[in-house]
């Protein structure tokens, strides 16, 4: 059993312990119609025990980055959230900021936090048995923040928990804001440089690529339907886009034993 990790700092978040073990990452096509091409095989992973966060990072979490470090804050008015959104996502992020807080996050704690793979976050959404969905593998949208619940808006984190959680306990996987990872999709759009199986080791977790190479976001958006909010689903985009997303957030991880 892991050690609990208690945080000793407010703006740390809450971790989920994901315990080491295999999982099925990827999609079968013949248990899920919606599987896209580049979920596929789907295949057992073995991953080491790590920590999750149980939510993306709000804006009450990110202020106090952007103030200690003077960082452009993301699109708010006067360097501060909008007002009653401060327990939502934090969004019109890109990699590098993410990338930023991670390790502003990891030198004011001295705790290894850091943005999780794709394979990290697929296993925390899913559980071991590979679920569509982080409740389960029926649709509904009543357990989520997606297209199909019209609001329109990020929600704020854990509104939809227990109902909507994870296997391992983990809060808005599906729906909400598209997530960044640390992982690395390619060049082009259409198809990835790395595919399926997923190898650590193959340079898809190289943090130094050159800026152009697009990297994965996981998880869908409030303003995504049903198919992209999927576990498996795999998004894409360079990590300095030319133009901020209002659906773009992240979550943190810590290494086991930080």
């Amino acid at each position: 059993m892991k050690q609990e990790v208690q945080p000793t700092r407010p703006f740390e978040p809450e971790l989920i312990p994901i315990p080491a073990g295999e999982f099925l990452m990827g999609s079968d096509p013949e248990q899920d119609k919606q599987a896209a091409g580049d979920e596929q095989p789907q295949h057992k992973l073995y991953l080491p025990d790590y920590y999750m966060a149980r939510t993306p990072v709000t804006n009450a979490q990110y202020l106090p980055f952007v103030q200690a470090t003077f960082r452009q804050p993301p699109g708010w008015r006067a360097g501060r959230p909008p007002a009653g959104q401060e327990e939502h996502p934090v969004v019109t992020v890109n990699w590098e900021d993410a990338m930023a807080y991670s390790r502003w996050l990891a030198e004011t704690t001295g705790r290894p936090y850091r943005l999780p793979s794709e394979a990290e976050w697929e296993k925390a959404a899913r559980g071991p048995e590979g679920r569509l969905y982080p409740w389960g593998n029926e649709w509904d949208e009543q357990r989520c923040n997606s297209l199909e619940g019209g609001k329109g808006i990020t929600s704020p984190v854990g509104m939809y928990s227990p109902a909507g959680d994870s296997p391992y306990g983990c809060a808005d996987m599906a729906g909400n804001v598209w997530e960044w990872t640390c992982s690395l999709w390619g060049d082009e759009w259409p198809e990835p440089d790395f595919k399926y199986p997923y190898h650590p080791e193959d340079g898809r977790e190289n943090l130094k690529a050159r800026g152009a190479v697009m990297r994965v976001l996981r998880g869908g958006s409030f303003d995504y339907s049903l198919k992209l909010v999927r576990c498996a689903f795999r998004n894409r985009m360079v990590p300095k886009p030319r133009h901020v997303y209002s659906n773009f957030g992240f979550r943190v991880c810590l290494t086991a034993g930080g």
